[in-house]
């Protein structure tokens, strides 16, 4: 067995290949993503993240975004740059920063929450 240390090379390498693994699944189709454009982000530092909307069919509201997805990643595409969030991290940044609010745009109101995106890349610097 070596006990030989790594070197920092070794080590950042090693991350490289990781990095590199996940965007070749996201490219390829092996990893399943959700796709958000927020227009407003700039202008208010705020995503917007749905969890219920208003069905008019059935005259009640119904799980949808983030309380249903089945995406591994969300993806919010921002002013030319993209953020890539795991969707349990999302879910976990959320419950603990995200404020409750109504958009009610019609004709679809729906549920969800607001969260800046400091709150999520400061999260996921825990």
């Amino acid at each position: 067995m070596s006990t030989a240390k790594l070197s920092d090379f070794d080590l950042d390498l090693a991350v490289g290949h990781q990095g590199e693994a996940l965007v070749e699944q996201l490219l390829t189709g092996g990893t399943t993503v959700e796709v958000k454009t927020d227009l407003k982000w700039k202008e208010t530092g705020n995503l917007y993240i749905e969890t219920v909307c208003w069905s008019h069919n059935n005259e009640n509201w119904y799980l949808s975004g983030l309380s249903s997805t089945k995406a591994q990643y969300w993806a919010f595409v921002l002013e030319g740059a993209t953020l890539l969030v795991p969707t349990e991290v999302l879910k976990q940044v959320v419950t603990a920063r995200g404020r409750a609010i109504t958009c009610n745009i019609p004709p679809n109101p729906s549920k969800g929450y607001l969260i800046k995106v400091e709150d999520i890349l400061n999260y996921m610097r825990k």
